[in-house]
């Protein structure tokens, strides 16, 4: 089949034109599916109150924390069994981080003045547990019921910035830290 000198030249014009209305729909008219986070995204607001001590009683001042990334789990020292299970999930989703885990630090925000099971401390090395100066430090945190319900994210910069719902799927937390870790320069 031959082809007039017309059809040719309106096929090579096409093949140059096709690109750039391509691109000019993608940009003004077609939009990829919006990402959506698995975790709430909070307004970001930098955390107060931070003098404390640990559990054993040295003092600990949060922004020594800073420039990290800190899962926090608030709640009361006598941990139950949905305690000891987002202590256990923030444990398993930092190490799940590969490489990436010295980025991230886990903390136990305790809300009142019990003491801390030691047995329990042991299954869990490198956690911080914290009692805050101020009780106000607790009110920081956003929940319908109570924060011990939830898992929370501090960004580098000191910033409370999400919220995993109660009962979170594991896996869809480990994505989001994923992309945080990923699209993060600091911390």
């Amino acid at each position: 089949m031959q082809l007039s000198p017309r059809t040719k030249f309106l096929l090579l014009v096409g093949l140059f034109v096709l690109p750039v209305v391509a691109a000019y729909l993608s940009y003004f008219g077609w939009r990829p599916a919006a990402h959506n986070n698995y975790g709430d995204l909070i307004t970001v607001t930098p955390l107060q109150h931070l003098a404390g001590e640990r559990h054993n009683g040295t003092p600990l001042n949060l922004e020594a924390l800073q420039g990290k990334w800190v899962m926090v789990h608030v709640g009361p020292a006598n941990c139950d069994a949905a305690c000891v299970n987002q202590l256990y999930l923030m444990r398993q989703i930092r190490i799940a981080q590969g490489k990436d885990q010295s980025r991230i630090e886990r903390l136990w925000v305790l809300t009142d003045s019990a003491e801390v099971d030691p047995s329990l401390l042991q299954e869990y090395p490198g956690l911080y547990v914290w009692r805050p100066a101020d009780a106000a430090f607790v009110d920081q945190f956003p929940a319908k019921t109570s924060p011990a319900g939830h898992i929370y994210v501090v960004d580098p910069l000191g910033n409370l910035m999400l919220r995993f719902p109660e009962q979170p799927e594991p896996k869809r937390m480990m994505k989001d830290l994923k992309l945080l870790l990923k699209a993060s320069q600091i911390g």
